[in-house]
């Protein structure tokens, strides 16, 4: 049976020698991220770059008219899709559309586990963004990406594993290598992505429950507190001295005790963003 060490080896001289490729973002995504971070950039800036994608400029059109974002008038140009999304959301939605096309299965193996994977992410982004409102130094759509982003390192450690007949056939210590691995691969990825340090920092130290940056909380703290609520019961059974005492909990003015799915008007919220992802 392979070591997690030795498994992390070979996957990082196979990365070394291009045998696997680390997930990269297409060329109108990396444009539009970078245009994003330009205080100049205007929105018919982003919406000269989105034409250039159809799929793209569709994705924002039917994202701008959901529940979540509609006005009273229906939106039909992508410029003024932007206006009303926001830059930032627009550049989420660039990632995410990447991102659901890097989450192909390439094998009927892969197929489960990547489904899964990309729910669960999902599911965090949008928790992520739900609990951004009780932080006014950060802002809610940098928050989802935080969420989708945050387990971008299970991939390649996924389609190594094809080649260990025992880790596919043992859920257990597959859970465990992703668990182990994840964070030092996502960290690679979205440094290659050239990233912002708040964001490369969320993979790397999300599992953490002892992670404490200061007082203030920042993206880690959003998402670790989204992925335990995610999974509340098994987290809690599981460690739950660890969960009470977590500071993440405590940076947002939130309590363990009290699951943020039963808030009133949560529930509501996660779903409207969750179809961001599904429509």
């Amino acid at each position: 049976m392979i070591t997690n060490e030795a498994f992390l080896a070979q996957l990082q001289a196979a990365i070394k020698d291009n045998s696997i490729v680390l997930p990269t973002l297409p060329e109108v995504a990396l444009q539009v991220r970078d245009a994003v971070e330009r205080d100049e950039t205007t929105a018919q800036d982003i919406a000269n770059l989105v034409a250039t994608d159809a799929a793209l400029s569709a994705r924002l059109l039917q994202v701008a008219n959901s529940p979540l974002y509609s006005g009273r008038v229906a939106i039909d140009s992508v410029q003024l899709a932007i206006t009303r999304l926001g830059i930032r959301m627009v550049r989420t939605l660039v990632v995410n559309l990447a991102m659901k096309q890097i989450f192909q299965a390439t094998t009927s193996e892969l197929d489960q586990r990547l489904r899964q994977l990309w729910e669960e992410s999902v599911q965090v982004a949008a928790l992520s963004r739900v609990l951004a409102q009780q932080t006014s130094h950060l802002d809610r759509d940098q928050a989802m990406l935080a969420g989708l982003i945050h387990n971008i390192g299970s991939l390649p450690i996924l389609i190594m594993a094809e080649n260990f007949p025992e880790l596919i056939g043992s859920e257990e210590q597959l859970d465990n290598l992703l668990a182990d691995l994840a964070p030092t691969i996502g960290h690679q990825i979205l440094q290659a992505w050239n990233f912002p340090g708040t964001l490369v920092a969320v993979p790397t130290h999300c599992a953490d429950l002892k992670y404490d940056s200061g007082e203030q909380a920042d993206y880690v703290d959003l998402v670790q507190v989204a992925t335990l609520e995610c999974n509340t019961a098994a987290a809690r059974r599981a460690n739950p001295a660890e969960c009470t005492f977590a500071p993440a909990y405590r940076k947002i003015g939130l309590s363990p005790e009290e699951p943020v799915i039963e808030i009133e008007g949560v529930a509501e919220q996660i779903e409207e963003v969750e179809q961001l992802f599904v429509i």
